[in-house]
Protein backbone atom coordinates (compact mmCIF):
# COMPACT_ATOMS: atom_id res chain seq x y z
CA UNK A 1 0.00 0.00 0.00
CA UNK A 2 1.27 3.59 -1.17
CA UNK A 3 1.75 5.78 1.72
CA UNK A 4 0.50 9.19 0.49
CA UNK A 5 1.79 11.98 2.74
CA UNK A 6 -0.91 15.00 2.80
CA UNK A 7 0.48 18.54 1.85
CA UNK A 8 2.08 20.87 3.92
CA UNK A 9 0.41 24.54 3.97
CA UNK A 10 2.18 26.64 1.55
CA UNK A 11 3.51 29.30 3.22
CA UNK A 12 4.87 26.47 5.74
CA UNK A 13 6.24 24.49 3.19
CA UNK A 14 8.32 27.23 1.91
CA UNK A 15 9.81 27.48 5.71
CA UNK A 16 10.38 23.85 5.35
CA UNK A 17 12.73 23.80 2.67
CA UNK A 18 15.02 26.41 4.33
CA UNK A 19 15.08 24.56 7.44
CA UNK A 20 15.58 21.11 6.21
CA UNK A 21 18.78 22.41 4.78
CA UNK A 22 20.07 22.91 8.32
CA UNK A 23 17.98 19.92 10.13
CA UNK A 24 17.15 17.16 7.93
CA UNK A 25 14.07 15.19 9.43
CA UNK A 26 16.01 11.39 9.91
CA UNK A 27 18.34 11.63 12.86
CA UNK A 28 20.27 8.12 13.63
CA UNK A 29 21.88 7.49 16.90
CA UNK A 30 25.22 8.30 15.75
CA UNK A 31 23.72 12.10 14.66
CA UNK A 32 22.74 12.45 18.52
CA UNK A 33 25.73 14.04 20.08
CA UNK A 34 26.64 16.42 16.92
CA UNK A 35 22.83 17.25 17.45
CA UNK A 36 23.34 18.46 20.73
CA UNK A 37 26.23 20.38 19.59
CA UNK A 38 24.68 21.66 17.29
CA UNK A 39 24.87 25.90 16.64
CA UNK A 40 20.91 25.49 17.40
CA UNK A 41 21.03 23.87 20.44
CA UNK A 42 23.69 26.83 21.61
CA UNK A 43 21.42 29.76 20.21
CA UNK A 44 18.44 28.08 22.48
CA UNK A 45 21.11 27.75 25.13
CA UNK A 46 21.84 31.62 25.00
CA UNK A 47 18.21 33.35 23.98
CA UNK A 48 16.97 36.03 26.38
CA UNK A 49 14.14 34.31 27.89
CA UNK A 50 13.36 37.42 29.80
CA UNK A 51 10.81 38.46 26.41
CA UNK A 52 12.72 42.04 26.40
CA UNK A 53 11.99 42.62 30.58
CA UNK A 54 8.46 41.43 30.35
CA UNK A 55 10.00 38.25 32.86
CA UNK A 56 12.63 37.98 35.80
CA UNK A 57 14.50 34.57 35.28
CA UNK A 58 16.38 32.62 37.64
CA UNK A 59 17.86 28.82 37.22
CA UNK A 60 17.44 27.49 40.71
CA UNK A 61 18.52 23.69 41.37
CA UNK A 62 16.69 21.37 43.35
CA UNK A 63 16.34 17.77 44.55
CA UNK A 64 15.67 15.09 42.06
CA UNK A 65 14.52 11.79 42.37
CA UNK A 66 15.31 9.80 45.65
CA UNK A 67 19.15 8.34 44.67
CA UNK A 68 19.12 10.17 41.52
CA UNK A 69 21.08 13.77 40.61
CA UNK A 70 19.65 17.17 41.46
CA UNK A 71 17.50 19.50 38.81
CA UNK A 72 17.72 22.41 36.50
CA UNK A 73 14.71 24.65 36.57
CA UNK A 74 14.32 27.69 34.26
CA UNK A 75 11.57 29.77 36.58
CA UNK A 76 10.69 33.19 34.81
CA UNK A 77 8.32 35.57 36.90
CA UNK A 78 6.32 38.54 35.18
CA UNK A 79 7.76 41.87 36.18
CA UNK A 80 4.33 43.79 36.11
CA UNK A 81 2.92 43.37 39.33
CA UNK A 82 0.39 40.97 40.22
CA UNK A 83 -3.75 41.58 40.14
CA UNK A 84 -3.88 40.91 43.82
CA UNK A 85 -3.57 37.31 44.01
CA UNK A 86 -1.21 34.44 43.32
CA UNK A 87 -0.11 33.80 39.72
CA UNK A 88 -1.25 30.71 37.79
CA UNK A 89 1.73 28.60 37.19
CA UNK A 90 2.97 26.95 33.34
CA UNK A 91 5.01 23.90 33.88
CA UNK A 92 6.87 22.91 31.03
CA UNK A 93 8.50 19.82 29.84
CA UNK A 94 10.63 21.12 26.01
CA UNK A 95 10.87 18.60 23.18
CA UNK A 96 13.99 16.92 21.60
CA UNK A 97 12.82 13.50 21.17
CA UNK A 98 13.93 12.13 24.45
CA UNK A 99 17.77 12.45 22.75
CA UNK A 100 18.43 16.41 23.00
CA UNK A 101 17.49 19.58 24.09
CA UNK A 102 17.35 21.80 27.46
CA UNK A 103 14.93 23.68 29.57
CA UNK A 104 15.11 26.80 27.00
CA UNK A 105 14.29 24.50 24.05
CA UNK A 106 10.75 25.41 22.89
CA UNK A 107 10.44 27.83 25.98
CA UNK A 108 9.32 30.85 23.96
CA UNK A 109 5.82 29.52 23.41
CA UNK A 110 4.71 29.30 27.47
CA UNK A 111 6.29 32.59 27.78
CA UNK A 112 3.88 34.10 25.19
CA UNK A 113 1.16 32.17 27.04
CA UNK A 114 2.19 33.19 30.04
CA UNK A 115 2.37 36.89 29.36
CA UNK A 116 -0.88 37.17 28.23
CA UNK A 117 -2.23 35.29 31.05
CA UNK A 118 -0.09 37.15 33.96
CA UNK A 119 1.48 33.30 34.44
CA UNK A 120 4.62 32.16 35.95
CA UNK A 121 6.78 29.41 33.48
CA UNK A 122 8.20 27.11 35.18
CA UNK A 123 10.82 24.75 32.43
CA UNK A 124 12.44 21.74 33.83
CA UNK A 125 15.57 19.88 32.46
CA UNK A 126 15.54 16.04 32.81
CA UNK A 127 18.12 13.43 32.03
CA UNK A 128 18.47 12.21 28.49
CA UNK A 129 18.64 9.09 26.66
CA UNK A 130 20.27 6.81 26.04
CA UNK A 131 22.79 7.35 28.40
CA UNK A 132 19.70 7.91 31.06
CA UNK A 133 16.54 5.26 29.65
CA UNK A 134 13.29 5.35 31.28
CA UNK A 135 12.54 5.92 33.69
CA UNK A 136 15.28 8.60 34.32
CA UNK A 137 13.71 11.43 32.44
CA UNK A 138 9.17 11.19 34.03
CA UNK A 139 11.28 10.81 37.42
CA UNK A 140 13.08 14.16 36.85
CA UNK A 141 9.73 15.48 35.57
CA UNK A 142 7.84 14.39 38.62
CA UNK A 143 9.91 15.79 41.03
CA UNK A 144 10.48 18.99 39.53
CA UNK A 145 6.68 19.19 39.48
CA UNK A 146 6.54 18.19 43.04
CA UNK A 147 8.97 20.66 43.83
CA UNK A 148 6.63 23.58 41.95
CA UNK A 149 4.13 22.59 43.91
CA UNK A 150 5.28 22.89 47.10
CA UNK A 151 7.15 26.01 46.62
CA UNK A 152 4.79 27.84 44.52
CA UNK A 153 3.81 30.09 46.80
CA UNK A 154 7.24 31.32 47.42
CA UNK A 155 7.56 32.20 43.86
CA UNK A 156 4.33 33.82 43.68
CA UNK A 157 2.48 30.89 42.16
CA UNK A 158 -0.60 29.50 43.28
CA UNK A 159 -0.47 25.87 43.92
CA UNK A 160 -4.03 25.32 43.12
CA UNK A 161 -3.64 26.47 39.59
CA UNK A 162 -0.74 24.92 37.73
CA UNK A 163 -0.84 23.73 34.18
CA UNK A 164 1.43 20.87 32.89
CA UNK A 165 2.53 21.20 29.43
CA UNK A 166 4.91 19.87 27.13
CA UNK A 167 5.92 19.26 23.33
CA UNK A 168 6.67 16.61 21.67
CA UNK A 169 9.49 14.21 23.78
CA UNK A 170 7.31 16.57 26.18
CA UNK A 171 4.27 16.09 25.24
CA UNK A 172 4.64 12.27 26.03
CA UNK A 173 6.65 13.39 29.28
CA UNK A 174 3.23 15.26 30.69
CA UNK A 175 1.30 12.60 29.60
CA UNK A 176 3.19 10.24 31.41
CA UNK A 177 3.63 13.34 34.09
CA UNK A 178 -0.68 13.12 34.67
CA UNK A 179 -0.69 9.47 34.57
CA UNK A 180 2.22 9.02 37.17
CA UNK A 181 0.08 11.73 39.42
CA UNK A 182 -2.47 9.77 39.08
CA UNK A 183 -1.70 6.68 40.03
CA UNK A 184 0.66 8.08 42.88
CA UNK A 185 -2.11 10.46 44.50
CA UNK A 186 0.46 12.94 43.99
CA UNK A 187 -0.70 16.43 43.27
CA UNK A 188 -3.28 17.06 40.41
CA UNK A 189 -2.46 20.05 37.72
CA UNK A 190 -5.92 21.66 36.89
CA UNK A 191 -5.27 20.46 33.04
CA UNK A 192 -2.28 19.08 31.05
CA UNK A 193 -1.65 20.85 27.30
CA UNK A 194 -0.33 17.91 25.06
CA UNK A 195 1.64 19.62 21.76
CA UNK A 196 2.10 17.14 19.46
CA UNK A 197 3.40 14.83 21.48
CA UNK A 198 5.54 11.65 20.87
CA UNK A 199 2.92 9.06 22.66
CA UNK A 200 3.65 5.57 21.32
CA UNK A 201 6.77 3.67 21.02
CA UNK A 202 5.30 1.05 18.42
CA UNK A 203 5.99 4.04 15.26
CA UNK A 204 3.45 2.09 13.12
CA UNK A 205 0.65 4.07 12.47
CA UNK A 206 -0.41 5.46 8.98
CA UNK A 207 0.96 8.91 9.64
CA UNK A 208 4.61 7.84 10.78
CA UNK A 209 4.92 5.77 7.31
CA UNK A 210 3.33 8.53 5.70
CA UNK A 211 5.82 10.80 6.91
CA UNK A 212 8.92 8.90 6.29
CA UNK A 213 11.31 11.36 5.34
CA UNK A 214 9.44 14.29 5.42
CA UNK A 215 9.12 17.25 7.98
CA UNK A 216 11.56 18.11 10.74
CA UNK A 217 11.10 14.80 12.71
CA UNK A 218 10.32 11.70 10.70
CA UNK A 219 9.92 7.61 11.52
CA UNK A 220 13.66 7.29 11.73
CA UNK A 221 13.79 10.22 14.46
CA UNK A 222 11.11 8.86 16.03
CA UNK A 223 12.72 4.88 15.89
CA UNK A 224 16.08 6.91 17.32
CA UNK A 225 13.98 8.21 20.29
CA UNK A 226 12.26 5.44 20.97
CA UNK A 227 15.16 3.28 21.12
CA UNK A 228 17.42 5.17 23.32
CA UNK A 229 15.03 5.32 25.54
CA UNK A 230 13.60 2.00 25.77
CA UNK A 231 16.54 0.35 24.22
CA UNK A 232 15.18 -3.57 23.04
CA UNK A 233 11.62 -3.32 24.96
CA UNK A 234 10.96 -0.71 22.24
CA UNK A 235 7.87 -1.89 20.34
CA UNK A 236 7.54 -5.15 22.56
CA UNK A 237 5.51 -6.44 24.72
CA UNK A 238 6.51 -5.07 28.02
CA UNK A 239 7.04 -1.28 27.93
CA UNK A 240 5.50 0.89 30.78
CA UNK A 241 2.37 3.34 29.92
CA UNK A 242 5.12 5.66 31.91
CA UNK A 243 7.29 5.79 29.45
CA UNK A 244 4.79 5.41 26.52
CA UNK A 245 1.24 6.64 27.42
CA UNK A 246 -0.17 5.19 23.99
CA UNK A 247 0.44 2.11 26.40
CA UNK A 248 -2.13 2.93 28.76
CA UNK A 249 -5.11 1.19 29.57
CA UNK A 250 -6.59 2.92 31.74
CA UNK A 251 -7.04 6.64 30.62
CA UNK A 252 -9.68 7.88 33.21
CA UNK A 253 -9.43 10.36 35.73
CA UNK A 254 -7.04 12.33 33.90
CA UNK A 255 -6.80 16.22 34.07
CA UNK A 256 -8.88 18.61 31.14
CA UNK A 257 -6.31 17.89 28.48
CA UNK A 258 -5.39 19.97 25.43
CA UNK A 259 -4.19 18.31 22.44
CA UNK A 260 -2.84 19.25 19.38
CA UNK A 261 -1.25 18.69 16.02
CA UNK A 262 -0.24 19.21 12.63
CA UNK A 263 -2.28 16.90 9.89
CA UNK A 264 1.24 16.52 8.59
CA UNK A 265 3.15 15.38 11.56
CA UNK A 266 4.72 11.89 11.52
CA UNK A 267 2.69 11.86 15.33
CA UNK A 268 -0.96 12.59 13.96
CA UNK A 269 -2.53 9.77 14.22
CA UNK A 270 -1.42 8.40 17.91
CA UNK A 271 -2.65 12.17 19.00
CA UNK A 272 -5.78 12.02 17.15
CA UNK A 273 -6.46 8.21 19.02
CA UNK A 274 -5.08 9.29 22.68
CA UNK A 275 -7.69 12.09 22.61
CA UNK A 276 -10.10 9.66 21.02
CA UNK A 277 -9.51 7.07 24.21
CA UNK A 278 -9.55 10.60 26.57
CA UNK A 279 -13.55 10.65 25.45
CA UNK A 280 -13.91 7.24 25.56
CA UNK A 281 -13.10 6.91 29.18
CA UNK A 282 -15.39 9.59 29.99
CA UNK A 283 -12.46 12.39 30.05
CA UNK A 284 -12.20 16.20 29.00
CA UNK A 285 -10.01 16.18 26.27
CA UNK A 286 -9.44 19.34 23.37
CA UNK A 287 -7.95 18.16 20.03
CA UNK A 288 -6.88 20.45 17.13
CA UNK A 289 -5.69 19.32 14.02
CA UNK A 290 -4.01 22.34 12.37
CA UNK A 291 -4.62 21.29 7.95
CA UNK A 292 -0.85 21.29 6.43
CA UNK A 293 1.15 21.75 9.69
CA UNK A 294 4.43 19.65 10.24
CA UNK A 295 5.72 18.53 13.75
CA UNK A 296 5.94 21.65 15.52
CA UNK A 297 5.49 24.09 13.53
CA UNK A 298 4.34 26.58 15.99
CA UNK A 299 7.67 26.53 17.41
CA UNK A 300 9.62 26.72 14.33
CA UNK A 301 7.93 29.20 11.94
CA UNK A 302 6.02 31.23 14.97
CA UNK A 303 5.08 34.13 12.40
CA UNK A 304 2.99 32.03 9.42
CA UNK A 305 -0.27 32.62 9.78
CA UNK A 306 -1.09 28.84 10.78
CA UNK A 307 1.25 28.62 13.57
CA UNK A 308 -0.98 32.21 14.79
CA UNK A 309 -4.24 30.81 14.77
CA UNK A 310 -2.47 27.87 16.85
CA UNK A 311 -1.32 30.23 19.34
CA UNK A 312 -4.88 32.07 20.12
CA UNK A 313 -6.86 28.24 20.35
CA UNK A 314 -3.86 27.20 22.83
CA UNK A 315 -4.07 30.56 24.87
CA UNK A 316 -8.27 30.66 24.74
CA UNK A 317 -7.85 27.36 26.37
CA UNK A 318 -6.01 27.95 28.81
CA UNK A 319 -7.76 31.21 29.46
CA UNK A 320 -11.01 29.53 29.93
CA UNK A 321 -9.38 26.22 32.41
CA UNK A 322 -8.01 29.16 34.44
CA UNK A 323 -11.43 31.32 34.49
CA UNK A 324 -13.31 28.18 35.99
Amino acid sequence: MAHVPPPFDPELAVALKAINQAMPPGLTAEQIVPARQSPAMQMMADMDVTMDGAFETEDRTVPGPEGAPDISLLICRPTAPAAGRLRPVIYYTHGGGMVVGHNRVGVELPLAWAKELGAIVVSVEYRLAPEHRHPAPVEDVYAGLVWTVDHAEELGGDPERIVTAGTSAGGALTAALGLLLRDREGPRPIGQMLLCAMLDDRNDTPSTHQMAGLGVFDRTFNETGWTALLGERRGGPDVSPYAAPARAEDLTNLPPTFMDVGSADTLRDEVVTFASRIWQAGGNAELHVWPGGFHSFTGFVPEATLSRAARVVQVDWLRRLLAR
